[in-house]
């Protein structure tokens, strides 16, 4: 897979281990920025890696900010991104298997470098299944979407 990965300042120090993680596992890697601790803003890196998966250059995301949060809201406003703040690894498998989830969110300054590899592989390692009820609650999410 094809995976774009993206932070703001506070995300940055675990950016590379984030990319190094993703490469071990032989996935490609799309490098979004931001590239130091300087200050910027956290939507611009979510919007940048949200249009990545929204376009089909990446089939996936990682979206670093300081909690995690601020850039999953903002991933999440973009038409057909599924992003999730997971600091646990059933959460990063369970909301790739049952909601399709696109964009794993992480918090930089909730999770060490130690747990980011753990969190990773739970996340490009899950497939969707395609269960019918999970089907049926993504139309439900899409027709929420779309009415917005």
């Amino acid at each position: 897979m094809v995976i774009a990965v993206a932070a703001d300042h506070a995300g940055f120090p675990l950016k590379q281990k984030a990319i190094e993680v993703a490469l071990e596992l032989g996935h490609e890697v799309i490098d979004l920025g931001t590239n130091s601790t300087d200050p910027v803003d956290y939507p611009d890196y979510a919007q940048a890696a949200g249009q990545a998966v929204r376009s089909g250059l990446a089939d996936r995301a990682i979206l670093l900010c300081g909690s995690g949060i601020g850039a999953c809201v903002a991933a999440n406003k973009l038409h057909g991104v599924r992003a999730g703040t997971c600091h646990d690894t059933f959460s990063a498998h369970q909301g790739v298997e049952d909601d399709d989830m696109n964009v794993l969110c992480l918090g930089a300054r909730i999770i060490g470098p130690l747990l980011v590899p753990e969190l990773i592989k739970s996340y490009l390692g899950a497939q969707f299944s395609g269960a019918e009820r999970h089907l049926r609650r993504l139309r439900k999410v899409e027709a929420l979407e779309n009415a917005g």
